[in-house]
């Protein structure tokens, strides 16, 4: 269904068959990216600035600690504001990088790794590189 502001709502059969399209997706609509968005109440219907898009990214050699919902977003936010992880991350039977839809402002640095203090064997808190991805 179209809106006379051009936004479209799509209806799936189930949550599995929504999951699958917005995790299958950059996509692209004659050649125009194509932004998809899960519904929310009280979600604004109004165009952004296309400086800020949401695309996958993957998160590689995350310490074991940050490997929950608040940790992921923690390290997510080195890159932009975390909307939610897949269906593999959130049910966590991966575990060699973590896969976040995250909203990215395209006027900053898209950063190639993420540095983050994390304590050390010895309780001091040391340097800790995680690895970006950008799909």
């Amino acid at each position: 269904m179209a809106t006379v502001n051009g936004f479209f709502f799509i209806q799936f059969a189930n949550c599995a068959a929504m999951e699958e399209v917005i995790d299958g997706g950059p996509w692209l609509f004659q050649g125009q990216l194509i932004v998809l968005q899960k519904w929310t109440p009280g979600l604004a219907l109004r165009k952004h600035s296309h400086t800020k898009v949401p695309i996958w990214v993957k998160l590689r050699h995350i310490p074991i600690d940050l490997w929950t919902t608040d940790g992921l977003s923690m390290v997510a936010r080195g890159i932009g504001r975390p909307l939610y992880p897949d269906a593999i991350t959130k049910a966590g039977t991966r575990l060699d990088f973590a896969r976040v839809y995250v909203m990215v402002d395209f006027n900053t640095t898209l950063p190639k790794h993420i540095v983050m203090m994390f304590p050390g064997e010895d309780g001091n808190e040391q340097p800790y590189r995680v690895d970006v991805e950008y799909e």
